[in-house]
């Protein structure tokens, strides 16, 4: 069975991180540079004390009308994390982000420190490529290259 882990083997552990008293704008500036969906928000131990993704964005600063530039992050962000740890199977991470309507998953290790992150694109191209090698063997299989 498939885990985070095989996940992150693939995609390196590094994650983005920002402070909560950072402003919402450096945030984004921050999201849009690395092309990314969602920051976690750490304290000084290395432990989740939020989440901030573009969905914060929109419900809580946007349509809010608050300034970016000086709205701190610990303002807005989500502070109910849902966290898996790194030996979660990847089906239970698929029902977890369709049941929570969760796009972005921080990853923890035994201690509760931040491990890495997974994203429901890092889940679907993990299922894609493992249907797509399934596929492959099957075709090879009918047609005799085998």
């Amino acid at each position: 069975m498939a885990t985070v882990n095989d996940i992150l083997a693939a995609k390196g552990d590094s994650v983005y991180t920002i402070d909560e008293h950072a402003t919402v704008l450096d945030a984004t500036v921050r999201m849009n540079e690395h092309k990314i969906g969602g920051l976690v928000v750490t304290n000084a131990q290395g432990r989740v004390d939020g989440i901030f993704t573009e969905r914060d964005v929109l419900r809580r600063v946007v349509a809010e009308r608050k300034d970016p530039a000086e709205t701190p992050v610990a303002q807005v962000m989500t502070r109910q994390v849902i966290c898996c740890r790194t030996d979660t199977g990847l089906d239970d991470v698929q029902t977890l982000m369709r049941n929570q309507r969760i796009r972005h998953l921080p990853v923890v290790d035994a201690e509760g420190k931040l491990a890495g992150m997974i994203s429901i694109g890092d889940v679907n191209a993990h299922f894609a490529n493992r249907h797509e090698v399934q596929v492959q063997y099957l075709s090879e299989y009918i047609y005799g290259r085998v």
